[in-house]
C-alpha cells in the first residue's frame, strides 16, 4: 500500500529529513507587521526573532491557505493509496479541523488525520514514525493506530522566559504577567486537553529546568522502549546544548536531538523558551 504522510510547518523538521522520508508539509502563516510569510519557506525561526525584536507588533498567525491544501490532497489523492496527515494540536489551530474536512473529497484515496494534540518536534516524532511504516508498505489503519499508541507515550514540557507574549496572546492576565516578572516565576508549560496550559509556577529558571529533568528521571526507568529526548528552543542554541549535555552525562544511553521553537510557535512562547520532551524510540 502506498501512503503519503502529510504535516504542518509547526513540526520544524528539516527539509532534509522530509526530502528524505517523502514527507510533504503544510506552512502556516506568520503575520509581522502587515506582512504574512509562510513559515520555514519564506521566513526561518533565526530571521523571525530578528523580526520581533525590532517591531512593536505582535505578530499573529494562522492556518495553511484553503486553496494550497486543497491543491495538496488533489495532487497526493492522484499518486497514492492512501493519505495520513498529522497536525498540530486543535486545541491552538484550526488546521486539523481545515484539513479533515477534506475526507470525503477524495473517495479513491481516503484521507486520515492525526490530531497530535501538541506540536513541534513531539509532532515530528509521530510523523516521522508514520514515514518509517509507510515505507514499509504498511496499511494505513495501523499505521495511525501506532502512531496513536506513541502520541499516549509521548511527554512535553516548555519553559518560557518572558511571560509577556502569554500575556499579549491572552494565556495570562496583564497583572499575573507583571507579578510574575516581578517575582522571577518561570511558569512550566504542558499541552493538556490540546491546549497549552501552566503545568507549574517555579521561581527561577534553574530550578524549573530541574523540575523538567526531575519528571525525565521519573519516565528512565519505565518505559517500554529506550526514549529519545528532545531539547526545543527559541533562538537559544547554547542553552539546548547544554542542556543535553546534561542529559548524556545522566543517560549514556539515551539519544538525544536539538530542535527549535519556529515563527507561528514563539509567536506564542516568545524567544528564550526551552523545552524538554520525550518519547520511546520504537525503531531500538
Amino acid at each position: 500500500m502506498k501512503t503519503a504522510i502529510v504535516t504542518d510547518s509547526t513540526a520544524y523538521i528539516p527539509k532534509s529529513l522530509l526530502d528524505e522520508q517523502d514527507i510533504f508539509m503544510l506552512p502556516l502563516l506568520v503575520t509581522i507587521d502587515g506582512k504574512s510569510y509562510r513559515e520555514d519557506i519564506d521566513l526561518s525561526a533565526t530571521e523571525f526573532y530578528e523580526k520581533v525584536q525590532n517591531t512593536t507588533t505582535f505578530p499573529s498567525s494562522s492556518q495553511p491557505a484553503i486553496g494550497e491544501t486543497y491543491e495538496l490532497f488533489k495532487r497526493l489523492a492522484s499518486e497514492y493509496d492512501a493519505i495520513i496527515s498529522i497536525h498540530l494540536s486543535s486545541g491552538i489551530s484550526g488546521t486539523y479541523q481545515s484539513v479533515s474536512t477534506l475526507r470525503d473529497e477524495f473517495p479513491s484515496c481516503p484521507l486520515y488525520t492525526v490530531d497530535s494534540e501538541i506540536s513541534c518536534y513531539p509532532q515530528a516524532r509521530l510523523v516521522l514514525e508514520a514515514a518509517r511504516l509507510a515505507k514499509k508498505g504498511m496499511d494505513a489503519e495501523e499505521i495511525v493506530a501506532r502512531v496513536k499508541r506513541l502520541k499516549a507515550r509521548t511527554k512535553a514540557y516548555f519553559m518560557v522566559d518572558d511571560l509577556i507574549n502569554l500575556q499579549k496572546g491572552g494565556r495570562l492576565s496583564g497583572g499575573a504577567a507583571l507579578v510574575g516578572s516581578m517575582l522571577k516565576i518561570k511558569p512550566i508549560l504542558h499541552f493538556n486537553d490540546k491546549k497549552i496550559t501552566v503545568f507549574e509556577k517555579i521561581r527561577t529558571k534553574k530550578k524549573a529546568l530541574q523540575l523538567i529533568l526531575d519528571l525525565l528521571a521519573s519516565d528512565v526507568e519505565s518505559v517500554e522502549y529506550p526514549l529519545i529526548v528532545t531539547v526545543i528552543h527559541a533562538n537559544r542554541l547554547e542553552s539546548a546544548e547544554a542542556l543535553v549535555r546534561e542529559v548524556k552525562a545522566k543517560y549514556p544511553d539515551i539519544h538525544c536531538e536539538i530542535s527549535y521553537f519556529g515563527p507561528v510557535i514563539g509567536t506564542h512562547l516568545g524567544e528564550g523558551a526551552l523545552g524538554i520532551t520525550w518519547t520511546e524510540d520504537t525503531t531500538r
